[in-house]
């Protein structure tokens, strides 16, 4: 990514930069939002609401409403059936949970968490509620997670994932976002909410094995035979997050070759490196975090790491280092669709605007379909769940496939799956991950990729969520005919919220950032790093003068 990295990148965290947890705890219960500011209202963006308890986004008020507010949409949608809670490793994660059964068993809602406290990764959130639901046409499961995904350990997050099993889609998300607000501007006064007598009681809540239920299902959406037998070696990196003893019961109960690095669990997230931009960031995708799982590679055949919610992998290769998420999903997806007899061969394959062209290469040599959505993983819930598509991946290093007999796994993005993925393709094929990349690039075409962020104010972020492919005069980028101006993604139709402009040897796409004051642009190339600058300069100067020119009128 075109940014200034910070000095600290790659390096210990210092203590200084260390999030103090009392504190961060104290400030969730203590302080209360106002309503009436924007940055302190409910906000579900792509992966539910998400804020920081000292800055008033993320407090036990917000918790209070939105679990509220999901139990006034379930009884709007007459769903009766029981509701799947989980956590990560963050902090706010904890008491969030307390927080939301509180208000569902005052709401009569039979609720099932881990034993003992343990964390729950999404994809075992989203398999326990496809495995209740399975066969069933009534009393459906559905699910909260308390997670902020890889975003810094202060930060706390909730995700609701309907009786699909995958995230809410954007119908759902606005109305239990306003209910919610309309909930937190009275004052929480129609929270339902029954506080705890004693300690530790816990009337109407459950226990459900997501651990023992989701490792004993792993074989039937990998072949684990074909890893054990090649004798591959694996390293993971749980990142302290909610699959850290999960990994362990999986070498053990399939006899693979598994160390763990670490199963350390710190709500600071002291043991990180920083990553970037000078944060602590569990982004398990990113050379400048990984650098423990780094220094060890060369002791393994494949390694990899997971995010704290364990919906996103990174994969780690000796001669490599980590492999960009783009170049992954290529070498899966061929992989997959040459490996999977029982995949029906109309499965299709599904990716984001903003993922590799190449990606559309490698569909077409295989006869497949490509199916193109905006970004967001919501988007891909409903082809995983009915089996028209087979796998479905982000640029972000999020992806989903299809049971080995074609069937739905999880409608969320698995990050355990794609991690031991790429230990089978390794076992199979005989060859690591970026050489197999190499031989699909060099008969493919070789990408170079790139992104860049400028600053935008929230008015011109509106506008460029809705500019419409009219609002681009130019005809050429790069010195290529533009062939095609999008507004709205080819595989469904929606709105993509902003542009994408395609050439022969080039694309870029252009959307505002959901959490910040800034717009994101997305590059790839296939001829080299200058042609890659030029597509990016000129396409900040199209989108810089249509803002203009839309302003201007």
């Amino acid at each position: 990514m075109s940014a200034r990295i910070n000095p600290l990148a790659g390096q210990p965290a210092p203590a200084s930069m260390l999030v103090d947890v009392p504190r961060l705890l104290a400030d969730y219960f203590e302080l209360a939002p106002d309503p009436a500011l924007a940055s302190q209202r409910v906000a579900f963006g792509t992966s539910g609401h998400r804020g920081i308890a000292s800055e008033r986004g993320f407090n036990e008020d917000h918790v209070l409403a939105i679990t509220q507010a999901i139990c006034d949409f379930r009884g709007r949608e007459h769903s009766a059936g029981p509701l799947f809670l989980g956590i990560d490793t963050h902090a706010l994660s904890a008491p969030a949970m307390e927080t939301a059964i509180e208000v569902l068993r005052a709401n009569s809602i039979s609720t099932l968490v881990a034993p003992r406290g343990e964390y729950t990764p999404t994809p075992a959130l989203s398999h326990a509620i496809l495995a209740y639901n399975r066969g069933r046409t009534g009393q459906l499961a559905d699910g909260i997670v308390m997670t902020p995904s890889h975003n810094p350990p202060e930060h706390g997050g909730l995700k609701y994932n309907p009786p699909h099993g995958g995230p809410a889609d954007s119908a759902t998300t606005a109305w239990i976002q306003t209910r919610a607000n309309q909930l937190l501007s009275a004052g929480n006064k129609d929270v339902k909410r029954e506080r705890s007598t004693s300690a530790g009681q816990r009337d109407g809540v459950s226990v459900h094995d997501y651990l023992g239920a989701y490792v004993a299902d792993l074989d039937r959406v990998l072949n684990l035979d074909v890893i054990h037998s090649a004798g591959i070696r694996m390293g993971v990196d749980p990142l302290g997050g909610a699959g850290v003893h999960y990994w362990q019961r999986i070498a053990e109960r399939y006899r693979l070759q598994i160390d763990v690095i670490s199963d350390q669990v710190d709500p600071a997230f002291g043991f990180m490196s920083v990553d970037w931009d000078g944060r602590i960031r569990m982004d398990p995708s990113s050379a400048w975090t990984l650098q423990r799982l780094l220094a060890v590679k060369d002791r393994y055949d494949v390694a990899f790491a997971c995010d704290p919610d364990h919906d996103r992998h990174g994969i780690i290769t000796r001669a490599r280092g980590i492999i960009a998420p783009n170049h992954y999903l290529c070498v899966a997806i061929d992989y997959l669709f040459r490996n999977r007899p029982l995949w029906s061969v109309q499965a299709a394959v599904g990716k984001t605007v903003v993922s590799s062209a190449l990606i559309d290469r490698v569909v077409h040599q295989l006869g497949r379909t490509l199916v193109e959505v905006p970004v967001g993983f919501k988007w891909f819930v409903e082809g995983l769940h009915d089996g028209s598509l087979a796998f479905a991946g982000e640029e972000s290093a999020g992806a989903s496939l299809a049971r080995l007999d074609g069937g739905v796994w999880t409608t969320d993005k698995d990050g355990i799956v794609l991690a031991l993925l790429s230990a089978e393709i390794t076992a199979r094929s005989g060859r690591q991950i970026d050489v197999l990349y190499r031989e699909l690039a060099h008969d493919l075409g070789d990408p170079v990729a790139d992104r860049i962020e400028a600053p935008a104010t929230a008015a011109q972020k509106q506008k460029l969520a809705g500019l419409s492919a009219q609002s681009l005069l130019q005809t050429e980028l790069a010195g290529e005919k533009i062939e095609q101006i999008l507004d709205s993604a080819p595989g469904n139709g929606a709105a993509i919220g902003g542009i994408k402009v395609i050439a022969a040897s080039g694309w870029f796409a252009a959307r505002p950032s959901g959490t910040e004051d800034i717009y994101k642009i997305y590059a790839e190339s296939f001829r080299d790093g200058t042609h890659l600058q030029s597509i990016l300069a000129e396409a900040q100067a199209m989108v810089d003068a249509a803002l203009a020119a839309d302003e201007a009128h």
